[in-house]
C-alpha cells in the first residue's frame, strides 16, 4: 500500500474527479436553474474534467503494484476506526474511467435528446449529482464510505428515473426502484455492522488482505458475504429483486443508458469484484452468487423474448448480462466478470442511445411501430444498433464475443456442468431476442400489425439536435469494435498486483465455438421468424400463449409481491398495528382518562360549595368517630 501527501498531483486529481460534478450540481441548483444552456455547459465541462482526471490517474498509476491510498480518520470510538479518503488500484482506475467516460458521452447526447424540455437545467443538475455519487463510490477506501455513496447513488437514480414526475407511471417507477433497492441495502448495512464489531474497521485492503480476518470464523464470513450480496442483488436488479429495473425505463432514455451501462446497476457487480478475495474465502457465498446470477440471466432472457418495448428489451438484457457477470465472478473468473462489465458498458450504452434516436424522432417505444414508421431509413442509428446487438449476442469480432467467451470458459472449469449449460442457453437466447428486435425494425411487415404497446418519451423535435446525438454513437460503436482486443492487456493490468485474483478458467478449446455456434443459431432463428418476407412474425415462444403471457407478466413476480404486500403488510401487519393502536394504546389512554374523570367527579363533590353538603359530611364523620371510640 502506497501513501501519498496532499501536495501530490495524484491527490489533486483524485479530489477533483468527484469535486467537479458536485460543484456543478451546487452551482446549477443555486444559481443557474433558469439558465438551461449555462447549466448544460457547466455540467458537461465538470464531467469532462473528471474524465481527464481519471485518464491522468490511469496513466500515472496503471502499473502500480500496490494500491495508492490517502485516508484520514473520520470517526474513532475505542478500537473502532472509520477513515475517509480514496484508494486507487487497477480495478477502480478502470471503473473510474468507464464511469466518467460514459457519463460524459451521455451528457453530450442529452444536449440533443433533452433539448426544449422544461426541466433541462434540473436534468443536468441531477446528472452531475449522479456522477459525483458514483465517482465517490468507486474511489472509496472503506466499505462505510462506499455505503454512504451507494445510498446517494440510489437517491440520484430515484430523481432521474422519476424525472418526469408529472406522469404517475414515472413517479411510481422511481418509488419502486428506491424501495426495492433499499431491501437489499438493509442486508448490506447489517453485514457492515457485523464486520465493524468483529474486525474493528471496514477498510477494503484489510478485508481483501492475505492475512486471516481476526475474530471472524468461516461461518461468520459466509454470513457477512451473503448479507453484502443482498445489497448487490438489490442494486444490480438480480433475482428476486429484478422487477424494478424494467419499470425504470420511465425515465429519459439517456438516463437509462447511464444507469444500465456503467453506473447504478453495475455498482453491484463492481462491489463483488471489489471484495472478490473476501468472497473467495467462502465457497458457499460464491456458489450462491453463481446460482443467483444464473437464475437472473435465464429469467430476464425469457422476459425479453416477448416484449415489444425497445427500452424494456434492453433493460431485460441488462439484468441478463449482469447475471452473466455474476456467473463469471461466482465461478472464480475475476478478469472474465470485470472484462464483461467493461465491454457491456460500451455496447449497452450504444444500444440505449440508438434507441433514443428512434424514440426522439418517431415518438414511440414500440419496435413494431418504429419499423412501420421507417426506422430502418435512419441509417446511423440502425447500423450502430445492429453492431451493438451483435456485440450483445456475442458474435465475433465484436467485444461482447471475447468477454462472454471468457465467462463461458470460467463456467467450463466448474465441476457441475449445469452452470455451463445454463450459460450456453443464455448465449442462444440473448442472440435471439437481440436480433428479433433488429429484424422487427429492419424488415417491413407484409400486413397490418397491432397497436403500438407504449408511447415514447418525446414527440419529434427539430433535426439539428441530432448532431449532438450522433457523436456519442460513433464513439461508442468504435469502442464496441475495439475493446474485445484488449482482453490480454486488461488481464495483465488487473492481475499484475492483487491477492486471489487469478482466474479459474477451463482451457477447453470447444467452449468458444459452442458459444459462437449457439449465438449464430439464435440469430438464424430470429431471421427465420422475423427477418424473412411473408412470415407471420410470431416467435417460437409466442406460439404458446400461456407461456408467452407467463414471461410477459415477468413470471408473475410483481403479482407475488403485490399479494405479499396486501396479505402480510396491509391485511397482516397494518391491521395488527391498527388493532394495537385502537385497543392497547388508545384503550390505555381512554381508560386512564375515564378513571381521571370519575375520580375528579368524586372529589368535586367535596368542593361543591353548599353548606348542607358540608354539614352532612361533618355530621357523618362525627358519628363514625363516636361509634369508633365509645362503642
Amino acid at each position: 500500500m502506497t501513501l501519498i501527501s496532499m501536495m501530490d498531483p495524484t491527490f489533486l486529481a483524485a479530489i477533483l474527479s468527484p469535486a467537479l460534478p458536485l460543484s456543478a450540481f451546487a452551482a446549477i441548483m443555486l444559481l443557474f436553474r433558469q439558465c438551461p444552456r449555462v447549466s448544460a455547459r457547466l455540467s458537461i465541462a465538470a464531467v469532462t474534467g473528471s474524465l481527464m482526471c481519471a485518464l491522468f490517474l490511469l496513466i500515472r498509476h496503471g502499473d502500480a503494484l500496490t494500491p495508492v491510498v490517502f485516508s484520514r480518520p473520520w470517526m474513532i470510538s475505542d478500537a473502532i476506526q472509520i477513515p475517509i479518503g480514496f484508494m486507487l488500484d487497477p480495478l477502480n482506475l478502470l471503473m473510474l474511467t468507464i464511469v466518467t467516460g460514459i457519463s460524459c458521452l451521455v451528457q453530450i447526447y442529452s444536449l440533443g435528446y433533452m433539448a426544449g424540455d422544461p426541466g433541462f437545467a434540473r436534468y443536468y443538475a441531477y446528472m452531475s449529482l449522479f456522477a459525483w455519487a458514483m465517482i465517490s463510490l468507486v474511489l472509496a477506501p472503506s466499505l462505510f464510505q462506499l455505503y454512504v455513496f451507494w445510498e446517494l447513488v440510489g437517491l440520484a437514480s430515484y430523481l432521474l428515473i422519476g424525472f418526469w414526475f408529472e406522469k404517475f407511471s414515472a413517479s411510481r417507477a422511481g418509488k419502486k426502484a428506491f424501495v426495492m433497492t433499499r431491501l437489499g441495502d438493509a442486508a448490506f448495512l447489517l453485514g457492515l455492522m457485523i464486520i465493524l464489531v468483529h474486525v474493528g474497521n471496514l477498510e477494503i485492503t484489510t478485508l481483501n488482505g492475505p492475512e486471516p480476518l481476526p475474530g471472524m470464523s468461516p461461518g461468520l464470513i459466509t454470513l457477512v458475504a451473503l448479507l453484502i450480496f443482498g445489497g448487490i442483488i438489490g442494486k444490480s436488479a438480480q433475482f428476486p429483486l429484478l422487477t424494478w429495473l424494467p419499470d425504470a425505463m420511465e425515465g429519459p432514455t439517456p438516463v437509462s443508458a447511464l444507469l444500465h451501462s456503467a453506473t447504478m446497476v453495475a455498482a453491484g457487480v463492481y462491489l463483488l469484484a471489489r471484495l472478490f478475495p473476501f468472497f473467495s474465502l467462502s465457497t458457499t457465498a460464491m456458489t450462491v452468487c453463481l446460482a443467483v446470477g444464473t437464475i437472473s440471466m435465464l429469467m430476464a432472457s425469457t422476459m425479453a423474448l416477448v416484449s415489444r418495448d425497445i427500452k424494456q428489451v434492453w433493460a431485460y438484457s441488462t439484468i441478463s448480462q449482469l447475471g452473466f457477470m455474476l456467473m463469471g465472478l461466482g465461478a472464480g473468473g475475476y478478469v472474465a466478470g470485470v472484462f464483461h462489465l467493461t465491454t457491456h458498458a460500451a455496447f449497452k450504452a450504444l444500444l440505449f442511445l440508438c434507441s433514443g434516436v428512434f424514440i426522439h424522432a418517431l415518438g414511440t417505444n414500440d419496435m413494431v411501430a418504429i419499423g412501420q414508421a421507417g426506422g430502418r431509413r435512419m441509417r446511423l442509428p440502425i447500423v450502430c444498433m445492429t453492431l451493438g446487438a451483435a456485440s450483445l449476442a456475442g458474435l465475433p469480432p465484436f467485444s461482447g464475443f471475447f468477454s462472454k467467451e471468457l465467462i463461458l470458459s470460467a463456467l467450463a472449469g466448474q465441476t457441475n456442468p449445469l452452470w455451463l449449460t445454463a450459460g450456453l442457453a443464455g448465449a442462444f437466447l440473448t442472440a435471439y431476442y437481440a436480433f428479433r428486435l433488429i429484424f422487427m425494425i429492419l424488415i417491413q411487415p407484409s400486413g397490418p400489425d397491432s397497436k403500438p404497446a407504449h408511447t415514447g418519451d418525446h414527440h419529434p423535435r427539430d433535426r439539428h439536435s441530432e448532431t449532438w446525438m450522433a457523436i456519442p454513437l460513433v464513439i461508442l460503436t468504435t469502442l464496441t469494435l475495439v475493446l474485445g482486443f484488449a482482453e490480454h492487456p486488461l488481464d495483465r493490468f488487473l492481475t499484475a498486483a492483487g491477492h486471489g485474483l487469478v482466474d479459474a478458467v477451463d482451457g477447453s478449446t470447444w467452449v468458444p465455438y459452442a458459444g459462437m455456434g449457439l449465438a449464430l443459431a439464435g440469430v438464424v432463428l430470429a431471421w427465420m421468424e422475423f427477418g424473412r418476407a411473408n412470415v407471420p412474425r410470431i416467435g417460437f415462444v409466442e406460439r404458446l400463449p400461456a407461456v408467452a403471457n407467463f414471461f410477459r407478466e415477468r413470471w408473475y413476480l410483481d403479482h407475488l409481491y403485490q399479494n405479499i404486500l396486501e396479505r402480510v403488510v396491509d391485511n397482516g401487519l397494518a391491521r395488527l398495528c391498527a388493532k394495537n393502536d385502537d385497543q392497547v394504546i388508545d384503550g390505555a389512554i381512554h381508560g386512564l382518562s375515564s378513571a381521571t374523570v370519575s375520580v375528579s367527579r368524586m372529589l368535586g363533590i367535596l368542593q361543591a360549595g353548599t353548606i348542607q353538603s358540608r354539614l352532612l359530611i361533618i355530621f357523618t364523620v362525627l358519628v363514625l368517630l363516636a361509634l369508633y371510640f365509645f362503642v
